[in-house]
């Protein structure tokens, strides 16, 4: 147990990123609203997996790693960051999609340009991705590179560090402001944001719940998810585990596990036109429904921290 200041790490980012009331869509919603800016990270066209990055890749470094092993969906944010982390580090990288080959658009794209090595499972089935992610860092392995595996999203105590580390920048951020939130709202996917946040959290003791939004998985499993992820975090920094279960919203998937909804694309509409911020549509877009929701049901709870994670390139898919 080192501490957060004692755990490898490479500068990967911009920050701290912004801080900003959104006084126009407040009015809107029925309920104060600010936005933490982590679509500005600063690495490429931002977003958060950058933070989870900073400290996986210090890690793959220090095990002397040459080559990156990860994957998701073709418009992966975090596979495209992954891909261009590596890159900026001298570092190869293979990205697993799970399906069929697409054309490269958005992120693909992106990650191709950096030069990422693309490969696709044949099966739809997003967890054909771990499978594929193993078996190719078995198979570099015995081609004598030294690959280092990541799962979808980065989302392991490591990985989360990042956001525990977010959770200490927003602390000053709100002393310096003076601002109390009652909740901070975000949307949940692979779980590595919430899970450090959650684990900031319990350290901290902010004063704000932390609410995710399921975007792509059962709120059960989710929740399960945040909470093991939380505790891995906590325990390799030596800080208290979250007591209270996490607080997974659900009813705003959509239609598909990946996929844009209706309510999503209302919400970013509205944020697009009120405050000149773009939602990615498969999940900050699908969070704002969330909360926007909560709003009028007089279940948000003000002032409210609302996480922009960023992934701009598939607003172009």
């Amino acid at each position: 147990m080192t501490g957060l200041l004692g755990m490898p790490r490479v500068r990967l980012g911009t920050f701290p990123t912004p801080l900003v009331a959104a006084p126009r869509l407040s009015a809107a919603a029925g309920v104060e609203i600010w936005f933490k800016r982590d679509d500005l990270t600063g690495l490429g066209l931002g977003g958060n997996k950058v933070r989870g990055l900073e400290y996986l890749l210090a890690d793959a470094q220090r095990r002397g790693c040459d080559v990156l092993v990860t994957g998701g969906g073709p418009q992966s944010n975090w596979a495209m960051l992954a891909a261009l982390a590596g890159r900026t580090l001298g570092m190869d990288t293979v990205l697993v999609n799970f399906g069929h080959p697409v054309e490269p658009v958005g992120n693909l794209a992106l990650a191709v340009s950096v030069g990422a090595q693309v490969r696709f499972t044949g099966d739809d089935d997003r967890s054909s991705v771990d499978r594929a992610v193993a078996s190719v860092a078995d198979e570099l392995s015995a081609a004598g590179r030294t690959p280092y595996p990541m799962g979808r999203g980065g989302a392991t105590g490591v990985g989360a560090l990042g956001y525990v580390a977010a959770g200490l920048e927003l602390a000053g951020q709100l002393h310096d402001t003076g601002l109390a939130p009652a909740q901070l709202w975000l949307a949940t996917g692979s779980c590595g944001t919430h899970a450090g946040l959650r684990a900031a959290a319990a350290w901290l003791r902010p004063g704000y719940d932390v609410v995710g939004v399921t975007v792509s998985r059962p709120a059960a499993e989710a929740a399960e998810r945040v909470d093991r992820i939380a505790a891995e975090a906590s325990d390799l920094i030596g800080t208290p585990r979250a007591s209270a279960p996490p607080v997974v919203v659900d009813g705003f998937l959509g239609p598909a596990k990946g996929s844009r909804s209706p309510e999503g694309e209302a919400a970013a509409e509205l944020v697009a036109r009120t405050e000149g911020v773009f939602l990615d549509p498969v999940f900050a877009a699908k969070a704002m429904a969330g909360l926007l929701a909560a709003a009028r049901a007089g279940t948000a709870v003000g002032p409210v921290v609302f996480l922009v994670t960023g992934g701009a390139p598939t607003l172009f898919t």
